[in-house]
């Protein structure tokens, strides 16, 4: 195993809820980051899943730290992603909108701000083999590509997604060929060898089991950042995945069994590890980019809301952390965290230099996840997400949830209760709710012009209708 030490915060002195802290000398460790496409915060079984069984992770979780109030910058795709891997809101550089499709001609040459320092550059530039094999959504852009963002092995596909089965087309010279049917890539080249029979969860898992076998001949640790398209739309499984679960039907059975496969694959990838003596030293973090679609199978229960919207359903995630002996097994940490945390927690870990001047909103949770207290006591997390003249929101500060959506009055929560946000407190704690209103419109106030959007059509909403209209969306009715 690597050599390079560093002075980390590792687990001891374990009580029936929280553990407590001591320093201590590890290695550095891998990093296994697995991000799912649009699942339910109930579809898998460490979150309490009624009918898909996840097995693999499962194991992971119990055997790790199950965090249950996890939650995503943004309610979409690529606004979460890029928020995840640069550690700020997306907004603040003009990214609060999914890139369209490539085919669509739309806004080609946009793409995550080439200055813009990557938590994937951070680990490259501090000695780590780093690799994501999926789904990019950050642009299509030589300039954009993650080979060009500290990623030394890619292997997947530039836009929001794929089908899960071929056959799969050349872009032609005009670039009409819709994203989903363009071949996958390895670093640059375009892939032919799939066949039909091929299915892309499958194909992900191995490209990641041989990033793994590579990383164990090298004498540094290694980043890999499983970035699965699984359970997005267009739905589609293997006849054999579908078989597990007999007693669903249409979507749900579709849905369950794609949600089978990228568990099956985790267990791929947990046997390589242990297969190549890396298993005891590689951190492993599963979560969600945002919430699942009910229309398309999901289920979010007992979270409000779907993929989309800034109640819970839309950007709180299932997630668990595990470390052999360094995380705790067995836990729950109930306090919020945001996937911002990732970029400083994933850099103290890796012993590596967060560039001087980078901004940054996520903060370094390690020592307060390990004292078993709040990360982020009396700080606020929040998701902007802008609709056809208004914009909807939701923060949550400690226990308590303001959400403006659909243009109606602000509500406020206590969603540790009251995860489901059905009694709206606003009434009973005016005060509270004026505070949480307050401070997230002060932190909007850095919030620059998109660079693109979904589609022409919200370009010209946008501007006729002079977004986002923050004045109007942080009155309290």
């Amino acid at each position: 195993m690597k050599t390079k030490m560093i002075l980390m915060a590792c687990a001891s002195l374990l009580s029936s809820a929280h553990v407590g802290i001591a320093e201590t000398v590890a290695p550095r460790p891998n990093i296994i980051l697995i991000l799912a496409d649009d699942l339910g915060y109930a579809d898998v079984g460490f979150n309490g899943s009624p009918d898909i069984i996840t097995p693999q992770m499962d194991s992971l979780a119990s055997s790790g730290t199950i965090f249950s109030s996890a939650y995503v910058v943004h309610p979409f795709c690529g606004p979460s992603r890029m928020g995840l891997l640069s550690g700020r809101y997306p907004h603040e550089f003009g990214a609060p909108y999914n890139l369209p499709d490539y085919s669509s001609g739309n806004y080609r040459d946009q793409g995550i701000p080439e200055d813009e320092i990557l938590i994937s550059s951070v680990l490259h530039d501090a000695g780590y083999y780093t690799g994501i094999m999926g789904k990019w959504h950050l642009g299509h852009q030589p300039q954009h590509h993650p080979n060009v963002h500290g990623f030394d092995e890619f292997y997947g596909f530039l836009g929001g997604g794929i089908l899960y089965f071929g056959p799969y087309k050349d872009q032609n010279s005009l670039g009409k060929v819709w994203d989903y049917k363009v071949k996958p890539e390895h670093n640059g080249e375009s892939d032919s060898s799939l066949t039909a029979k091929d299915y892309m969860t499958d194909v992900l898992t191995e490209k990641g089991v041989n990033f793994i076998e590579a990383a164990a001949e090298k004498d540094d640790p290694f980043f890999l950042f499983m970035s699965y398209n699984a359970p997005h739309t267009v739905l589609a499984a293997k006849d054999e995945d579908k078989a597990i679960f007999p007693d669903l039907t249409d979507k749900r059975q579709t849905y369950a069994a794609m949600v089978y496969a990228m568990d099956r694959g985790i267990g791929e990838l947990v046997k390589t590890l242990k297969a190549t003596n890396q298993y005891e030293d590689t951190l492993i973090i599963f979560l969600s980019d945002n919430g699942g679609r009910t229309d398309q199978g999901a289920n979010n229960a007992p979270l409000a809301g779907v993929k989309g919207d800034t109640t819970e359903g839309g950007f709180r995630v299932p997630m668990f952390m595990h470390w052999p002996n360094k995380v705790p097994a067995g836990q729950r940490y109930d306090y919020p965290v945001s996937a911002l945390d990732f970029y400083p927690s994933f850099a103290r870990i890796a012993g590596a230099k967060i560039p001087e001047g980078k901004d940054l909103d996520g903060k370094d949770i390690w020592k307060a996840f390990f004292a078993g207290e709040s990360a982020r006591k009396g700080e606020i997390i929040y998701s902007v997400r802008h609709r056809n003249g208004f914009s909807d929101v939701g923060a949550r500060r400690d226990q308590w949830k303001a959400v403006r959506s659909y243009n109606g009055p602000w509500r406020l929560y206590d969603v540790a209760q009251d995860p489901g946000e059905t009694k709206n407190l606003s009434s009973q704690y005016p005060e509270r709710l004026q505070h949480i209103v307050s401070e997230v419109e002060k932190m909007t106030r850095n919030h620059t012009q998109p660079l693109w959007w979904d589609n022409k059509k919200a370009e010209a909403m946008w501007k006729d209708k002079h977004m986002p209209n923050y004045d109007q969306t942080f009155q309290l009715n």
